[in-house]
């Protein structure tokens, strides 16, 4: 596993955001990039993961890619893959880009399931950056972090969070629009947040609707191989 580049920004904030809980770091990147005028720098390089793609509006989309936004020198790592099973080769593939670029920190994204009973108002919480208090967020104290993120928390000191409470691995569009409306605040983006909340319903159908595919894919994939073994 290893992270190609053609453009090698330097001191930049990799923001990150991988599936998890509600696709909260999916839709945040997802958003993010199509409202920074991010350009395509690089893709991870893997042998052991599906060999999968998809097409959206008739354009290729990569299936673990590394985009760039120059205006506000911010480098976005986007996946539609479900990394199970690679999170600790990923996240060492993260962290050798974090040091060839310099790179300010590394910035996680990921959603936390809410108690029983929560049906609105889902709080957000951080790891690693007390400047997040002033928006509101509160420092996370007891949670159980699994997937890509929780193998950059271990092995990376410059790291900073922002975890939303999410009921379940159903896409949550609310709970990421106010990821990115601290986002916009905290890294001075510029980016209109607002219409995340009026087209929840159409992000989490398109989101979903991806990683349905490549779920699904994967897994007529996994039955081939193993009925050429058989």
């Amino acid at each position: 596993m290893k992270i190609e580049l053609k453009k090698k920004p330097q001191n930049p904030i990799i923001i990150q955001g991988f599936p998890g809980f509600g696709l909260i770091g999916t839709i945040t990147t997802e958003f993010l990039l199509e409202h920074m005028n991010c350009e395509l720098i690089g893709e991870f390089i893997y042998n052991d993961l599906p060999a999968i793609v998809a097409i959206h509006k008739g354009k290729l989309v990569k299936p673990m890619a590394v985009y760039y936004s120059k205006k506000h020198n911010v480098v976005i790592l986007q996946t539609i893959l479900n990394p199970k099973g690679k999170e600790w080769d990923i996240a060492d593939a993260i962290i050798d880009l974090a040091k060839q670029l310099k790179a300010k920190k590394i910035l996680c994204i990921e959603g936390v399931n809410s108690p029983p009973g929560l049906k609105n108002d889902s709080k957000l919480f951080y790891y690693g950056d007390d400047n997040l208090k002033k928006f509101g967020l509160e420092p996370i104290n007891e949670s159980i972090i699994i997937g890509v993120t929780s193998s950059l928390m271990i092995k990376y000191s410059n790291i900073t969070c922002i975890f939303a409470e999410t009921h379940s691995a159903l896409p949550d569009s609310k709970s990421a629009a106010k990821v990115i409306e601290v986002l916009d605040k905290y890294l001075g983006l510029k980016v209109d947040y607002k219409p995340l909340f009026k087209q929840a319903e159409e992000f989490e159908q398109k989101l979903k609707g991806l990683i349905q595919q490549t779920s699904k894919v994967s897994e007529e994939s996994d039955k081939k191989y193993m009925s050429y073994l058989g």
